[in-house]
């Protein structure tokens, strides 16, 4: 067994069982080892480890580019045969200017908005500047000019009103000062909550402004990183779509992204490259390489002014009530002890609650809060003149918020809120559509999901195939 050169940081991020492999065999982050364990021979660099994440494991990085978890305690030797330590820096080429293409403005909000894979160490290495993302996704520069500004770095869970703001401020200082389009990086997670609230706080947009993430990281052989990029800076530079738009993988292979609409998407799997999914409605448009496909026809065009409706205001005292069998009075009731002004319920079926809320409902709106209905379903409409449930909740003064998502509708009622509390007001602002978040009807293709090889399907997915 050879042993590794002493290194400050050799364990980093490893504890327990972990860093005790390593000292046990003389070996640390950075080295490439083969590894012995009774799960079978591993050959692979030993990366680094989060110093949150668990204290069992060595993680590898394989030859394939896959990470690999080995139980610290399965293994019984580790030999050491080099190593191969990352340096976090992309050397910056200069991006290319020209005058003939559109100038994109790129703002990041946190995580990594492309990166590039160091082979020789296996290391990910994130890139933001325009250099960097030169050197990491070069086909950038043969759609746009890119200038890059990095507005905050929190994982998209952190993402709440004072981002929400500042990122709606900093579009519309671009757009006025005359780019071709807008693109914001964003983590997946709640990247649909954000798009929802850039609707309502930048109307009428004359470029087009696309959000845009990824699934899959840079260090994977399937990452969806560059791709989505390169689909969404060229929808931001030649497309005629000037909406808030989300930019990602269509199918679950390399061959187009998806346009969806900012009020009408939402994230659908954990990990699929394809989770985003427009819900009730069909996507605004079809992107790759090669084109940009519109897939309807009712969409707001480009437009040569700089003309920009700023509405950036936000009352964060909203909250979603995602309704389940047993719900309790005082849950309700604590919300309203502490100031909240707004509740979306996220109702059964047609938009329905237990009778035992009824009393809770109702003490709620008669101390001003506001309530709107939704269903938990997603795909639909609220109905609640059906039953006699949902027309007892209407005489509480519980809305239904025709086909919103519950997402969407805890966005606009917090912006909502920040103009007005009088009740017609606020119920009148509700249901007034901006940005395509009620639609009068669903289309007949719009509610689509694969259930093993339903012969219907098939045959849908035949006739439409592209």
């Amino acid at each position: 067994m050879t042993t590794a050169p002493d290194h400050p940081d050799r364990f980093k991020g490893y504890r327990g069982d972990g860093r005790a492999a390593l000292e046990r065999f003389g070996t640390g982050v950075w080295d490439v080892v083969d590894v012995e364990s009774s799960h079978g021979r591993f050959h692979g660099l030993i990366l680094p480890r989060s110093e949150t994440a668990d204290e069992h494991h060595l993680v590898l990085k394989l030859d394939t580019g896959y990470n690999v978890g080995v139980a610290a305690r399965s293994v019984t030797a580790v030999e050491v045969v080099g190593r191969r330590e990352a340096h976090y820096k992309i050397p910056e080429k200069e991006f290319p200017s020209d005058a003939g293409k559109p100038n994109v403005k790129l703002f990041g909000t946190g995580g990594t908005i492309a990166s590039r894979l160091d082979y020789r160490t296996g290391a990910v290495i994130p890139a933001f500047s325009p250099g960097e993302l030169y050197g990491s996704v070069p086909e950038l520069a043969d759609i746009c000019n890119l200038k890059t500004e990095k507005l905050y770095a929190v994982f998209s869970e952190n993402m709440g009103p004072e981002q929400y703001i500042g990122v709606a401020g900093a579009v519309a200082r671009e757009i006025e000062n005359g780019v071709d389009g807008i693109v914001i990086g964003h983590g997946t997670d709640t990247m649909h909550h954000t798009a929802g609230i850039l609707s309502f706080m930048i109307q009428d947009p004359p470029v087009p402004i696309v959000m845009v993430g990824s699934q899959r990281s840079s260090d994977r052989p399937s990452s969806d990183a560059a791709l989505n990029l390169i689909h969404a800076t060229k929808t931001a530079g030649h497309s005629d779509i000037a909406e808030v738009m989300v930019c990602m993988f269509g199918p679950t292979s390399d061959e187009y992204g998806l346009l969806h609409r900012g009020t009408r998407v939402r994230k659908m799997h954990s990990s699929y490259r394809s989770t985003f999914r427009t819900i009730s409605d069909i996507p605004v448009a079809l992107v790759s390489k090669d084109e940009i496909r519109p897939l309807r026809q009712d969409y707001r065009r480009r437009r040569t002014d700089r003309k920009v409706k700023l509405d950036a205001v936000y009352d964060d005292r909203v909250t979603i009530l995602y309704y389940y069998p047993g719900m309790k009075p005082p849950l309700v009731d604590s919300l309203v002890e502490n100031g909240y002004k707004g509740i979306v319920i996220a109702g059964t079926g047609l938009g329905h609650v237990n009778k035992p809320l009824y009393p809770a409902f109702k003490r709620a709106i008669a101390a001003g809060v506001h309530v709107f209905m939704t269903v938990q379903t997603l795909w639909g409409y609220t109905q609640m003149y059906v039953y006699d449930t949902g027309r007892d909740l209407m005489e509480l003064g519980i809305v239904p918020a025709g086909n919103m998502l519950p997402e969407v509708a805890l966005m606009k009622l917090g912006w909502t809120l920040a103009h007005t509390t009088d009740r017609e007001e606020v119920k009148r602002l509700m249901l007034t559509s901006v940005a395509g978040e009620i639609t009068e009807r669903e289309p007949p293709d719009a509610y689509l999901v694969y259930q093993g090889g339903l012969p219907e399907i098939e045959a849908y997915v035949k006739k439409h195939r592209m």
